[in-house]
Order: C-alpha cells, then sequence, then structure tokens
C-alpha cells in the first residue's frame, strides 16, 4: 500500500499543531504537580541538586525528633529536681521542728516523718525517666544536633546525677540523705546534734539541688535553640530545593492559555491548507 503524501503546508501546519499539543501537556503537568522539574530527564543539575537538599532537610527533620524528645527528658528531670526541692524542704522543716520540740515522742514522730520524706525524695527520683532514660538515676544523655558526628560539636553530652541508691535503705547516694535511726534524735545535747547534723545535710543537699537544676537548665536552653536553629535550617533546605524545582503557577497558566490559543491558530491554519486538496476535488467533480 502505498503512503499517503500531505502538501507541504499542511505537513507544516500538522507539525505546529502535534509541537504545541506537546507543550500543552508538559505544562498541564506542571500546573497538576506544581513543579517544572518532576524527574532528572527535566533537568539533571536541578534535580540532583534539590534531592540532595531534600535528603539532608530529611536526616535533620528525624534528629528533630530526637531532640524534640531529648528537650522532654531533660524536662522530666527537672520537673523531679523540683519535686524533690521541696520534699528536702519540708524535710528540713521537720528537723527543725524536732529541734524546737521538748518532747521527745514528738521528737521521734518527726524523724519517722523526716525519713517517710526521704523516701519519696528516691521514689520520685525512680520516677523521673522518660522513655527509659533516667538523668536522676545517673543515666546519660546524648543528643546529636546534626548527620555529622564524628565532631564533639555536632552532639551535646548530658551527665546523668543518682539520687537513688537501692542499697541504702531510703537513701539518696547523690543527695547524701539517710534515714534517721530510731533514738538519733532523743532529747538533750546528743540528740540536738544530730538534728543539726541532719539539718545541714538537707541544706547542702538543697545547694546540690540547685546547682543541678540550672546545669539541667542550661542544658535544656542548649537543645532548644538547636531544636530552633535545625527547624529553621530545614526550611531553609527545602526553600532552596523548591526554587530548584517549582513551578511558577502564573507563569505556567499563562503559558497554557497561550499554547490553547496558538492550538486553535494551527487548527484553523491547517484547515485553511487542506483546502487546496478540497479545490482539486472540486476540479475533479
Amino acid at each position: 500500500m502505498s503512503s499517503v503524501t500531505l502538501a507541504a503546508g499542511v505537513r507544516a501546519n500538522l507539525l505546529a499543531l502535534q509541537q504545541t499539543s506537546t507543550q500543552q501537556e508538559l505544562v498541564q503537568n506542571r500546573l497538576a504537580t506544581g513543579k517544572k522539574v518532576n524527574s532528572a530527564l527535566d533537568n539533571p543539575n536541578s534535580y540532583f541538586t534539590a534531592a540532595a537538599l531534600n535528603d539532608r532537610g530529611q536526616d535533620l527533620t528525624n534528629l528533630l525528633d530526637d531532640m524534640g524528645q531529648a528537650v522532654q527528658t531533660l524536662k522530666a528531670a527537672d520537673e523531679g529536681i523540683q519535686a524533690i526541692t521541696k520534699l528536702a524542704e519540708a524535710a528540713k522543716a521537720k528537723a527543725n521542728q524536732a529541734l524546737a520540740s521538748s518532747s521527745a515522742t514528738d521528737r521521734e514522730t518527726y524523724a519517722s516523718e523526716y525519713n517517710k520524706l526521704l523516701g519519696q525524695i528516691e521514689d520520685i527520683a525512680e520516677d523521673s525517666g522518660y522513655k527509659g532514660k533516667n538523668l536522676l538515676k545517673g543515666d546519660d544523655l546524648k543528643v546529636i544536633f546534626n548527620e555529622r558526628t564524628s565532631s564533639a560539636q555536632n552532639f551535646l553530652t548530658i551527665s546523668g546525677i543518682d539520687y537513688t541508691d537501692s542499697t541504702i535503705t531510703r537513701a539518696s547516694s547523690g543527695l547524701e540523705l539517710t534515714d534517721i535511726t530510731s533514738g538519733d534524735w532523743t532529747l538533750g545535747t546528743t540528740g540536738d546534734a544530730a538534728i543539726g547534723t541532719a539539718i545541714d545535710s538537707i541544706n547542702g543537699a538543697l545547694s546540690q539541688l540547685r546547682v543541678q537544676s540550672a546545669t539541667f537548665g542550661t542544658n535544656l536552653s542548649s537543645v532548644q535553640i538547636r531544636q530552633d536553629y535545625t527547624k529553621s535550617f530545614v526550611n531553609t533546605l527545602q526553600s532552596g530545593a523548591d526554587k530548584l524545582t517549582l513551578a511558577d503557577q502564573n507563569e505556567e497558566g499563562a503559558k497554557l492559555l497561550a499554547l490553547n490559543t496558538r492550538q486553535q491558530l494551527s487548527s484553523t491554519a491547517l484547515s485553511f491548507a487542506s483546502q487546496a486538496d478540497q479545490n482539486v476535488l472540486r476540479l475533479l467533480g
């Protein structure tokens, strides 16, 4: 079967119509996806550069989740310290009450209440963990700030402190507080001295708690600052990737409108070009 021969004018207009249709598909795809670069075929340099930026942004986003959990761990420890501080102050108040008391029975009662408060201190320290990490039980916390972990500047190690010690009944090895043995807070010089020693221990514990709270507060601020910075930097990376790949919707919409007009004109031109062949048919008729 012989091929169909098209007139030069018809072929030229048909080619223009095909090219316009191809461009329309491209513009419609950009409008549908919102991107001018959807694959490496569109623009290899922009595509792979944007992919690298997005990959790093995703890596940092994953680290942001870990930073957020570290913040919660620090908050749990700080809340524990605040509660322990209140208990230590209450224990100091009991010791002062015992020192001011002139009743041996009352002193025994105050000593018992003092011991119960120490027990609560240990219990709170035990309960101050978050997701298996307890800074008040001697656990350390490592917070990674970016994917380059080889440098010590890119992570922070927060040292925990042990405010519990299961080998000492109702005592905190970190705070060096111990139970009062029955008969220690008796009336007289010996009992008064024992109470004074307990008060000194409580004062030392309170000073340590304040220092440790300040240390955790500094660590928390550092993590939160790096967290905010990382969020901002991830946004910068993603914005940079978008500038390489995202399409201007207004521009693409204008292009589509122009292409639709061109398609209509090309169709009209093709109709005019085909009239020459139609004139031949009229002559034959």
